[in-house]
């Protein structure tokens, strides 16, 4: 090649590798994604550094754990001057892009509950010194002030130098769709939310027909946007990167149109592990399994009925067939610039969602695979399409994106490269994976605020409680749906241990080691 391959990153999100058609779903029809994974490298083992949207989305953009970076649940906006591996491409030369959810700063969601639970009276601004020239540093992405303003972003937010952002989720996205959604004639709030729906299911108002049709949809301004991008790169020298990030299929799930109606309930499979009885399942999830089909407009775990399950699973696949057309949308274009030869594109997303396995749904407070597990696909320039089943995480994701575009990476980085397994996908890579969750809410009745640590290896997964005395043990090998909890098993007393030593070895090694010393003393 004569110059750097651009990049094209499509992020999806909540989204698990197994509702799409490449992934082995019968019902989801995904041809666009199925036919762009048959050009790229699989990763069929890739898993999250943080199973929820904003840890693991600054965690996929600075190559650091949570506990690291300092987003160690949502709430809390990444600093300023954090290092970025966009920043990196930026600073070489790259043109970037971010269109879509980022999820980098905070949507301002439930300041009660963060007010009840920490005290607001120490002062933090020497901590958080910020944007120069604005008090308002951390609110780029707010929900609340984008339906009041055209937020202006600075010209570098986090590596990125074009920012067209979206914020929340299903049909209460606000960000600069909102002034989209004005220029073609339409007021945000005379369309958006609950109380413009078209249908909602009796008893859970998180499945719902929004009453914007698919042309005015978030979905659609984020493969319009994306487009128009893309065309605009055509005649640059330079080469690019963009993240085109769509909001969806996160709950509330909201397909517009004929995708609210393309799947019937009835037709969906329900997952094989749904009636898990959990004899040996730790309090917090007999707890919430107990109050099945009792559900709530929370983003925390629960546990639907049939009835739910199923329409929820056919307007979330109805969310993904949009996606699967805006995608093609976005690689039309891709193609007809001139530019698809020149061109990385990844699929991706940031972390799953329970949906059934179990008997629950949504996240938090659990890391069965349903919420650990994502989608992974990279083809390009030089890239042989194949199946890697490496172990691999969102860590590795910028390290690779540097490595295919030649650009050098930054001390700090805890990130892998993946450009070997992709140039010979039988290399085995990592031989465990570690996994953080911090949380404000106490779902586990623990008495403090939630911490969780996950080690995660082809055979087994151990996950441990902060201040409880039941935690997670699965023989993955002889137990692969993890239907039997062996942590108090007289007979597991050699793997508990194991794990536990490699658990306690992965989060010394995940200490921050993003200062260097000058010198010894």
């Amino acid at each position: 090649m004569e110059r750097r391959p651009n990049v094209l990153l499509i992020v999806t999100d909540q989204h698990r590798p197994d509702h799409v058609g490449f992934g082995g779903n019968p019902v989801v029809q995904t041809p666009s994604l199925d036919s762009l994974a048959a050009e790229s490298m699989r990763f069929t083992n890739a898993f999250v550094a943080n199973p929820l949207c904003q840890p693991n989305r600054c965690s996929m953009l600075t190559m650091r754990y949570p506990s690291v970076h300092g987003t160690r649940h949502n709430g809390i906006a990444l600093d300023w001057d954090a290092n970025t591996f966009v920043r990196r491409l930026r600073s070489t030369g790259y043109r970037t892009g971010l269109v879509g959810k980022g999820h980098f700063q905070n949507f301002e969601l439930f300041p009660d509950i963060a007010r009840k639970q920490f005290d607001f009276s120490l002062d933090e601004q020497a901590r958080l010194s910020g944007l120069p020239g604005t008090n308002n540093w951390d609110s780029h992405e707010s929900i609340e002030r984008n339906l009041v303003e055209h937020v202006i972003f600075p010209d570098d937010y986090y590596g990125f130098d074009h920012v067209e952002i979206l914020s929340n989720h299903g049909d209460k996205v606000t960000g600069h769709y909102v002034g989209w959604l004005r220029d073609k004639g339409y007021n945000w709030h005379d369309i958006a939310g609950l109380e413009n729906a078209e249908w909602v299911l009796e008893g859970w108002g998180e499945v719902r027909k929004p009453k914007a049709p698919p042309e005015l949809y978030p979905t659609t301004f984020v493969a319009e946007r994306s487009v128009d991008w893309i065309k605009s790169r055509s005649a640059d020298e330079d080469p690019w990167f963009l993240q085109c990030s769509f909001p969806d299929p996160h709950h509330p799930f909201t397909p517009p149109g004929h995708y609210a109606d393309m799947y019937d309930p009835a037709d969906v499979v329900l997952p094989e592990t749904f009636n898990d009885p959990h004899r040996k399942s730790a309090a917090h999830i007999k707890r919430i399994v107990g109050q099945r089909g009792n559900m709530n407009d929370t983003p925390m775990l629960q546990a639907p009925n049939e009835h739910q399950l199923r329409h929820a699973l056919a307007f979330e696949y109805g969310a993904i067939s949009m996606i699967d057309d805006a995608v093609a949308d976005v690689l039309a274009a891709l193609k007809a610039s001139g530019q698809s030869e020149d061109t990385i594109v990844i699929f991706t997303s940031d972390h799953g969602d329970m949906f059934g396995d179990h008997g629950l749904i949504l996240k938090m407070f659990t890391h069965y695979d349903g919420v650990l597990r994502v989608p992974f696909t990279i083809s390009g320039p030089g890239i042989t399409p194949g199946e890697s089943g490496a172990l691999c995480n969102t860590l590795d994701l910028g390290e690779t994106i540097l490595d295919l575009c030649e650009v050098e990476s930054y001390y700090g980085s805890q990130g892998l490269s993946l450009a070997p397994n992709i140039a010979d996908p039988s290399l085995e890579g990592r031989q465990e994976l570690l996994i953080e969750e911090d949380q404000i809410r106490d779902g586990l009745n623990a008495g403090v605020q939630p911490r969780m640590r996950t080690l995660v290896t082809k055979d087994a997964r151990i996950t441990r409680y902060q201040n409880l005395d039941h935690h997670d043990l699965y023989d993955r090998a002889k137990d692969p749906d993890e239907l039997e909890n062996r942590w108090a098993d007289s007979g597991s007393v050699e793997l508990r241990r194991e794990m536990g030593e490699r658990l306690t070895e992965h989060m010394i090694a995940a200490a921050d080691p993003g200062y260097r010393p000058n010198y010894i003393a």
